[in-house]
């Protein structure tokens, strides 16, 4: 069974103190991990500037299918710890969003693994956004590519 942490952080988080205390909690003891860290691009999908991504979900729920995302994606890859962390509410440009990291036996489970977590997040993960540029919100209805 692969241990699972996931957290929503309504402010500012520092992903590297993060992945600093999950390393101390025991997963530092695989033999390898993979971590990702998403920051908020200073540009719109249209290309505008970006004063802020609004990140709108439901509390429980969204908890819920993101400990699904990780276990079903932990299971599949058979590492040994999995990671999330992601904002949710208003984060400016160039602020940390989501955080995956991934602890494993080996490289390529590891690294497997946090690639389609992050992908399962991108895509199936229960946010809604809200692009805001000029003083106006748009909200995403796509997906950025890899």
């Amino acid at each position: 069974m692969t241990h699972l942490q996931v957290q929503l952080h309504p402010g500012r988080f520092d992903p590297f103190t993060s992945l600093v205390a999950w390393e101390r909690q025991g997963p530092g003891r695989a033999a390898a991990a993979a971590h990702f860290i998403g920051r908020v691009r200073d540009t719109t999908a249209s290309g505008q500037p970006l004063e802020a991504l609004e990140l709108e979900h439901y509390p429980g729920m969204t908890e819920r299918q993101l400990e699904r995302l990780a276990a079903d994606c932990g299971e599949r890859h058979g590492v040994a710890a999995v990671l999330v962390e992601h904002r949710i509410g208003r984060v400016l440009p160039g602020e940390a969003i989501v955080l995956v990291a991934v602890a494993a036996d080996r490289r390529g489970p590891a690294q497997r693994c946090c690639q389609e977590l992050l992908e399962a997040l991108k895509h199936d993960a229960p946010f809604w956004k809200r692009e805001w540029s000029g003083g106006e919100g748009t909200w995403i209805t796509g997906n950025t590519p890899l």
